[in-house]
């Protein structure tokens, strides 16, 4: 049996053993489960041939025999099928945005997305889920490993994890049609980005909702871009494709910066809330442990 295992040095800016360790006692959940080619952990509603006995129901022509209770038959000289819970398995897929506006706040945002990454795949991994994680930027990169199924394989997600740089602008419409072409729900797919994507993220999302996945959008700021603390003259250049603006930074902009922004991420949560998607905001400085412990519990994602 495998040793659980101990983050290196090089792993400890995205989990630690003690964030391990709790998160050991949480679980992905999901209202779409599908079946597994193996044998997951987790029990569907759905009803199958597995060894967890659920219901009767009367024969039909053409059911498989090996299924009838011949003690009711001999009882009630009547035909009765044994239901069975089947075992099933999720599959749950993390897209993390690594364009170059990623790589801004104390931390980063960036960093911010491999962490909670890390402690979603984690979570999987421990209940034996089938775990991928892919980067996109302007396309979905190919690389990432998976799918994982064990936490002893955390150290593998690790690694790729950290080795992601930030590259590039943002496509999420590119990035969710090419993943959508090869993955079909059910399923649980998670998206972490600032979303700061020039083309928006409306077609981009009907994607992954068109595939039946649950769909959650993690949605990371960093507190600079909350409360710039710029002012006077400045020269602001787009990180990503290289466009630049000179302003003068004073109150009464700052105000309706801030309200823009609000505006943006209130009209974010609210479409996808009435496509049920699930919607997470948060800061790249927020305390980490206490949003995955606390508001994604919150919010559905983990129990």
């Amino acid at each position: 049996m495998p040793e659980s295992p101990t983050p290196t040095a090089t792993d400890e800016a995205l989990l630690t053993p003690e964030f391990l360790s709790k998160l050991d006692r949480l679980e992905l959940a999901s209202k779409r489960i599908v079946q597994g080619r193996l044998q997951g952990e987790r029990r569907s509603r759905r009803k199958g041939s597995s060894v967890e006995f659920a219901d009767y129901r009367n024969y039909s022509v053409g059911d498989d025999l090996r299924r009838i209770d011949w003690n009711i038959y001999s009882r009630l000289e009547k035909l009765f099928l044994k239901l069975f819970l089947e075992e099933e398995d999720l599959r749950v897929h993390t897209l993390i945005d690594t364009s170059l506006s990623m790589n801004f706040g104390t931390p980063t945002k960036l960093l911010f997305a491999k962490k909670i990454a890390a402690a979603l795949s984690y979570i999987g991994m421990v209940h034996h889920d089938r775990v991928t994680v892919e980067a996109f930027a302007a396309s979905l990169e190919q690389g990432g490993p998976g799918p994982l199924r064990s936490k002893s394989q955390i150290h593998r997600l690790l690694h790729y994890l950290e080795s992601i740089q930030p590259s590039g602008a943002s496509d999420l419409t590119n990035a969710t049609k090419a993943f959508a072409t090869r993955n079909i729900g059910p399923g649980v797919v998670v998206v972490v980005s600032d979303f700061l994507d020039k083309n928006g993220y409306e077609t981009a999302l009907r994607y992954l909702v068109a595939r039946n996945f649950d769909v959650y959008v993690i949605h990371v700021l960093s507190q600079e871009e909350i409360n710039p603390p710029q002012t006077g003259d400045l020269r602001l250049v787009d990180a990503e494709d290289g466009d630049f603006a000179e302003i003068t930074i004073t109150a009464p902009l700052l105000e309706r910066y801030k309200r823009t922004l609000d505006a943006f991420k209130d009209g974010l949560r609210d479409w996808c809330s009435k496509r049920g998607i699930h919607y997470t905001f948060t800061t790249s400085d927020a305390p980490f442990e206490r949003l995955v412990l606390e508001y994604m519990r919150r919010n559905g994602l983990v129990r």
